[in-house]
């Protein structure tokens, strides 16, 4: 078993044996994913751009985990591959971002 699919099961299994699958309709993933994105944005929050490399490591790995477990009850929810998604929207930002025109620039692919 991978790593992915080990921490799939014990994730549907903490769900489910709360009976709180119930709860974990679209929309609510998706709003407890943005708030659990804030609550990760709240780490870096009116920090110094030094500072905000030195934020606290396990409550980064806290938020960044409630960030990601959420977004894969999402997916699961919509039978949506993970890797697969990922790698599709790479192909679509390598037409959006070529390396000749994004290299080293921050710009907006429209900007480009």
């Amino acid at each position: 078993m991978d790593k992915y699919q080990e921490a799939m099961e014990a994730l549907l299994r903490f769900r489910d044996e709360r009976d709180w699958a119930q709860f974990h309709d679209s929309k609510n993933l998706a709003l407890a994913l943005l708030l659990e994105a804030s609550e990760l944005n709240e780490l870096f929050l009116w920090k110094k751009e030094s500072e905000a490399e030195r934020v606290n490591p396990e409550r980064l790995e806290e938020e960044l985990a409630d960030v990601l477990a959420y977004a894969l009850l999402l997916a699961e929810k919509h039978h949506l591959d993970i890797f697969d998604i990922v790698l599709r929207k790479i192909r679509k930002n390598e037409e959006k971002y070529p390396v000749e025109k994004a290299r080293g620039t921050a710009k907006k692919y429209n900007e480009l």
